[in-house]
């Protein structure tokens, strides 16, 4: 028993240090999909959103969500409370990819305190916390939710949308006559560096989120959800490769490479409840819709850089609906959690922002965004030498 405990609290401590790699792999993807002019900026907020939602989260959320810090003994305490604090700041990472190039540093600061110690525990506690709304009509604890498809994927993508309609898009982004003015990419090798460094930090966050490896049992449970989860990265980034080539006859690895987390969102409900074909489905499913979402929002006017609503919002709640479908589990359970995590985020993320947006000023003025968000609030930029686009 003591032996178990020993390695059930390596094995935590080992997949938290693993989705702790996602921390630069979200500042890497989104630093080199913004121009030159805003890449400080965005890796300020990334370095920030670690350090101040983990510190929420360890001041107020964790309790919040739990109830106590001795509401289990499988494992070291302390061990469980940074496996879960490691997933916090993912939430945020998120919404502040999607807003990239337009937003002030202390105002999304504040947001992510919000997230830290209220938002993202609210959820939190009623999937795989407390649960205060246990025996209710809106317990929502009987969705299957592995590691978060809706629980902290979904989270981020309804707060995103929230910002978004709120802040509107960049300065320039849509014509007055529809046209979207495209903006590439800064530098596609930190691109594919972050997008890689996420994928390896999704066997930490899938598979450390089965809890246990200490038997024969939880070893093969682990083996097989890691597997189903790399599984489902490579059918989306296929999926993404030929939809992309076939429509347009050019390869986009940016667009590759965000089928294939849009597949990996999609498997992180249920990667412990499939066999080893049904994640090619499911990651399939994910890199289409990525590749067809993107465009979509695009015509709605609404801006987002990195294509987070696409990857994490759409495929949080396709990943967690897939479960309904092709393990057994019920549908409407499933379809229940997704509802009920829409109905809570969604509204209290646009109540918190649009307030700290009258307050604060989220969104930065135009003469800001043209002269580059790192001239303007950070004082460094990345690429002094460079000149910046506008």
């Amino acid at each position: 028993m003591e032996m178990n405990y020993v390695i059930d609290t390596f094995f935590a401590l080992f997949t938290m240090t693993l989705i702790i790699f996602m921390v630069p792999g979200f500042a890497m993807l989104e630093a080199g999909l913004v121009r030159t002019k805003n890449v400080t900026s965005v890796l300020t907020v990334n370095v920030m959103i670690y350090a101040v939602a983990s510190m929420a989260f360890l001041l107020i959320g964790y309790k919040y969500a739990f109830g106590s810090w001795d509401h289990q003994d499988s494992i070291n305490k302390y061990a469980f409370f940074l496996f879960q604090m490691a997933f916090v700041g993912k939430v945020v990472n998120i919404m502040s990819g999607g807003v990239s190039e337009r937003s002030r540093i202390i105002p999304l600061v504040l947001f992510t305190v919000i997230v830290g110690a209220f938002l993202y525990p609210t959820i939190v506690n009623l999937t795989w916390g407390a649960n205060f709304l246990a025996g209710t009509a809106f317990d929502i604890s009987a969705m299957h939710d592995l590691a978060g498809s809706t629980v902290i994927h979904s989270t981020g993508g309804w707060a995103l949308l929230a910002a978004i309609l709120i802040m509107g898009p960049r300065r320039g982004r849509y014509k007055k006559n529809g046209a979207i003015q495209v903006i590439p990419a800064s530098n596609i090798p930190l691109v594919v560096l972050g997008a890689f460094l996420l994928w390896i930090g999704w066997f930490g966050f899938n598979g450390g989120s089965v809890g246990a490896i200490s038997s024969k049992e939880n070893a093969d449970a682990v083996a097989l959800t890691i597997m189903n989860t790399n599984t489902a990265g490579l059918a989306g980034a296929i999926i993404g490769w030929l939809i992309t080539y076939f429509r347009y006859k050019k390869f986009d690895v940016t667009m590759i490479l965000n089928g294939a987390l849009g597949g990996l969102v999609a498997i992180t409900a249920g990667p412990d409840l499939y066999d080893i074909y049904t994640p090619i489905l499911i990651g399939a499913i994910g890199g289409t819709l990525v590749v067809f979402f993107v465009p979509f929002f695009d015509k709605l006017r609404m801006d987002d850089p990195v294509g987070a609503l696409s990857v994490h919002l759409v495929n949080g709640i396709w990943g967690t609906l897939a479960v309904g479908i092709f393990a057994d589990v019920s549908f409407l359970a499933q379809l229940k959690g997704v509802v009920m995590t829409g109905v809570i985020v969604f509204p209290l993320s646009f109540v918190i922002i649009y307030s700290i947006n009258k307050v604060f000023s989220l969104r930065a003025e135009d003469e800001e965004q043209l002269e580059g968000i790192d001239a303007t609030e950070c004082g460094i930029e990345s690429y002094p030498e460079f000149k910046r686009s506008i």
